[in-house]
């Protein structure tokens, strides 16, 4: 039983690292209708940006607010330069453009920071608490996420910003019409994309070590996470993740072998795609041919 309980929270951890990587997904998926295959990748430079502020001595939640705000000013000038002139370009132009970020900022981190795998700090002391169940850090990112859900929840709903992003999800052309700023909406929304994977690069990076290849299968279980709870959805998003996490946990320990559990995400995101495709919180939307 006391193994269940660990898996369990441990699995919840899991989970709300997912989360934050796909409530990324979500925000760009929102705003523009398009799924950022380079997310992670973005994630990973930005966990270099801290790692590298930390070894100048500079205090860790500083570094982590300064990140997040650095990496929200990387997402609107990659929307700005290499996304919108493509915005009108057939769908295989866009991927070939997202393929060619995902390869731009792996070999800049690698050629600025090496490719040899460093530490990464956590900002919780290492003690386990509630027994052996579950880590300061554990425990430390479940409430990390969870209070950026509610940031992020309450911007969307009780904005006038927030309510015009919704809007440019909804209509584009409407908003053009109210004189909503359509083209700023899309690079906040990527900037907001890319401040909440900082946010899921730095949670991980103690976890998994910082390196270059570091966020490739946390991107596949945000991916994962998104398309079960809604790709359209941010609350969705979460809680297919904290889904995602607990069951892959639990089956890597008492039922597959521990390399076979990114299969697990694989796995779910087809039988999703095949058996309900908007996902359990996602809206079905019908449009007239």
């Amino acid at each position: 039983m006391d193994l269940f309980i660990h898996q369990l929270f441990t699995g919840l951890s899991n989970g709300a690292i997912y989360a934050s990587m796909a409530l990324a997904i979500v925000m760009i998926f929102r705003t523009t209708n398009l799924k950022n295959f380079a997310q992670g990748e973005m994630a990973m430079f930005s966990a270099f940006i801290a790692w590298w502020m930390l070894g100048l001595g500079v205090p860790y939640w500083i570094a982590f607010f300064i990140t997040i705000a650095v990496s929200f000013v990387i997402g609107v000038l990659a929307e700005r330069i290499l996304i919108r002139p493509v915005m009108n370009a057939p769908l295989l132009s866009i991927l070939i453009v997202f393929f060619g970020i995902f390869v731009i900022l792996h070999s800049l981190a690698g050629w600025i920071f090496g490719y040899e795998v460093k530490v990464f700090p956590s900002p919780f002391p290492e003690e386990a608490v509630f027994g052996t169940y579950i880590t300061n850090h554990e425990l430390g990112t479940i409430a990390i996420v969870g209070a950026m859900l509610l940031a992020i929840y309450a911007f969307l709903n009780f904005t006038k910003t927030g309510l015009a992003m919704r809007g440019v999800a909804e209509n584009q052309a409407s908003c053009k019409l109210v004189g909503i700023n359509v083209n700023w909406m899309l690079g906040l929304g990527w900037g907001l994309a890319a401040a909440i994977g900082a946010v899921a690069g730095m949670l991980i990076a103690p976890v998994v070590y910082l390196d270059p290849s570091m966020m490739s299968g946390v991107l596949i279980y945000g991916f994962a996470g998104a398309i079960l709870g809604g790709i359209d959805n941010p609350w969705g998003a979460v809680v297919g993740s904290l889904i995602l996490g607990v069951v892959e946990n639990l089956l890597g320990t008492y039922v597959i072998e521990t390399e076979l559990r990114l299969s697990v995400a694989l796995v779910l995101i087809i039988a999703i795609l095949l058996i309900r495709p908007n996902g359990i919180f996602g809206r079905t939307i019908v449009s007239r041919v």
